[in-house]
């Protein structure tokens, strides 16, 4: 299960109130809690730092929330609060910065009066502060809107979430089990880059060391996750020889998964030969561990299990897919890979199916083919590009209610409408994060470029 994003609350103040007025700290301090309180009934951990006035408890007070080590740093402004006394400590702490623009009263009209601008003139201070995180080129987002506006804290969620896969990028261990696809070129990025740039790190496994893993997996171990598949899925057309012989391998990348402490993995099918001794290629562990919040990618891509599995860590149901073909006529592109697609974006319990295997002399292996859940959805690619730069690329898409169909028995396969992936870069390596998941549609497109954002803060 992904652990709720830790948003660090540092609510500002300012020392003249509480010599002129400082009966109204008691009610201050309660809004602070308040949408503290909010937030957390939204499903984020929420660190509430002490409420700060002058350069000394701004900086005590960070100090003490990034010991907390949150995701993702949110200045609210009680009252106006000068920018003076909180952007030293705001500039140094190196987390990505939310200023929120909220608050106590919904209304603010012709009835109002002096003692309500009082209590709801912290926009003073927002805009104080954004001038001069600007003129320290200090990135920050807003999110502006009352405190009980279901909108503002999806906008606030959004922004954690993003900074929480922005961070596992940055710590995000991939084990890839084979040698890169001879001549693909468009995930084809040095290691050091890979790691310098995004904190990706790639961890090479032969396969042969996975062929003498999987032959240490107890055959107990093999029965009782085949049992559970037979339970779980229409496992009705596959033999119980071919289905422990897929668990076998998938069992044994499974262990190797955990004891490399990584978030996410890829193999080259290729690599999967007789020689090594390996009985059959995992596809159907990739599917299942896409499912588990691992990520995934073929063809010793990883790059792209990287970000699959940083969007993973952020809430996000994703799966590896890659565009196939095209339908001119009927305006809609055919997405599908070899044998991998997130089971937990299944409508309905997937078919298990063995696939016939001619890529090398190894035997077929068990996949399965889900119906996957129709709905909005979010098409993204990491794309290197120049000056070993990476652009971030996403669409809003449309996963069809259609499918799957008899021409395609043996591979996991959707439909998506081409007008909405024209701007969606490589047709290669791309993920989709459907609006199944426990997230507003929109959610997945904000969240791919607050995650570039995020990304500024290494």
């Amino acid at each position: 299960m992904t652990d709720a994003p830790k948003l660090a609350l540092l609510p500002l103040y300012i020392a003249l109130y509480d010599e002129v007025r400082p009966e109204a700290r008691p009610d201050m301090e309660a809004f602070a809690d308040r949408v503290a309180a909010r937030l957390e009934s939204a499903g984020l951990l929420v660190h509430r730092g002490e409420t700060a006035c002058v350069c000394s408890e701004v900086e005590r007070t960070v100090h003490a929330l990034m010991a907390a080590d949150p995701d993702l740093l949110a200045t609210l402004h009680l009252a106006y609060s000068p920018s003076l006394e909180a952007i030293d400590a705001l500039v140094e702490a190196r987390v990505p910065l939310l200023l929120l623009d909220t608050t106590p009263a919904e209304r603010f009209d012709e009835d109002a009066t002096g003692e309500d601008m009082f209590r709801n003139h912290g926009i003073h201070g927002v805009q104080d502060l954004a001038c001069m995180l600007r003129r320290h080129s200090r990135p920050y987002l807003l999110a502006v809107g009352h405190v009980d506006d279901d909108a503002f804290v999806a906008d606030v969620v959004t922004t954690a979430r993003a900074a929480r896969a922005a961070r596992a990028m940055r710590s995000m261990r991939v084990l890839v089990f084979g040698e890169s696809f001879a001549g693909m070129g468009d995930f084809a990025v040095s290691e050091d880059v890979m790691t310098t740039r995004l904190g990706i790190e790639a961890h090479r496994v032969t396969v042969d060391a996975l062929a003498r893993t999987a032959g240490s997996i107890p055959a107990e171990e093999v029965a009782a996750e085949s049992a559970a598949d037979r339970a779980r899925f229409d496992a009705t057309g596959v033999s119980a020889e071919a289905l422990d012989r897929t668990n076998r391998v998938g069992l044994a990348m499974r262990r190797m998964l955990a004891e490399g402490g990584a978030g996410a993995m890829s193999f080259n099918f290729a690599s999967f030969v007789a020689e090594t001794g390996i009985g059959t290629v995992p596809f159907l562990e990739a599917s299942k561990a896409m499912a588990r919040g691992v990520g995934y990618a073929g063809e010793a891509d990883a790059l792209t299990a990287g970000l699959v599995g940083s969007l993973a860590q952020a809430g996000c149901a994703v799966t590896f897919t890659e565009m196939f073909c095209p339908d001119w006529a009927g305006g809609t592109v055919f997405m599908s890979h070899m044998g991998e697609c997130n089971l937990a974006l299944a409508a309905e319990p997937p078919r298990l199916v063995e696939k016939p295997y001619r890529f090398s002399e190894v035997a077929d292996p068990v996949v399965a083919i889900p119906k996957l859940t129709p709905g909005l959805a979010t098409l993204v690619n990491l794309a290197p590009g120049p000056h070993d730069g990476f652009d971030l690329i996403a669409a809003r898409v449309e996963v069809l209610d259609r499918g799957p169909v008899p021409g395609f028995p043996d591979v996991p396969h959707f439909w998506i409408p081409s007008r909405t992936c024209r701007t969606s870069g490589s047709a290669r390596s791309t993920t989709t994060c459907p609006g199944s998941c426990a997230a507003t549609p929109s959610w997945a497109a904000r969240t791919t470029w607050r995650c570039a954002w995020a990304m500024r803060w290494r």
